[in-house]
């Protein structure tokens, strides 16, 4: 039972952080506007495709759960 009660916590934990994430995302003036993202606009067609912005954030989301199972 400790192991899914730490499993738990994690999940919270993470869970929080994208709630803190999610609320200071329009603050942050870079995230979802980086080099690599893929926007393409026309007359009555809009195409948003933050591919950089994901790869940044899979990173990020790596070295947090690579260090909390160390």
């Amino acid at each position: 039972m400790q192991g899914l009660g730490k499993s738990l916590i994690v999940f919270g934990l993470i869970i929080a952080a994208v709630g803190v994430v999610l609320t200071f995302a329009g603050k942050i003036p870079w995230l979802g506007r980086l080099p690599g993202d893929i926007y393409v606009k026309r007359d009555n067609f809009t195409f948003y495709f933050p591919l950089a912005t994901s790869i940044l954030i899979s990173v990020i989301l790596s070295l947090i759960l690579w260090l909390l199972r160390k």
